[in-house]
């Protein structure tokens, strides 16, 4: 089992920035790749970025690219998020998800393990 905690969440305005931490614990050597998704009011969750645990290799949601960073401590076993001029529509609650084997990394059901969320509101 892989536990993920998330933090970091909470209150900006418009153009601000957030660092959202993901903190795994348990059987962390299966982790293949750790994943950032989203999940609007009213909206189904999306992707919006992930990286492997060992190379280190990112994808992005194509429309967040620019605005928005991933990346890991493996001494901390921790993944981050760092989200710079956030708009409104990024208002939602934010999960990571841990896979054990490659796959289709935007398609949830390949992430094994989730954490609780934690949520990101930007006031205009």
């Amino acid at each position: 089992q892989v536990q993920l905690v998330e933090s970091g969440g909470g209150l900006v305005q418009a153009g601000g920035s957030l660092r959202l931490s993901c903190a795994a614990s348990g059987r962390t050597f299966s982790i293949y790749d750790i994943g950032w998704f989203r999940q609007a009011p009213g909206k189904e969750r999306e992707f919006v970025a992930t990286i492997s645990w060992s190379a280190g290799t990112t994808y992005y949601a194509d429309s967040l690219q620019g605005r928005f960073t991933i990346s890991r401590d493996n001494a901390k076993n921790t993944v981050y998020l760092q989200m710079n001029s956030l708009k409104p529509e990024d208002t939602a609650n934010y999960y990571c998800a841990a896979r054990v084997a490659s796959g289709a990394y935007r398609t949830e059901s390949f992430y094994r393990y989730w954490g609780q969320g934690t949520q990101v509101t930007v006031s205009s």
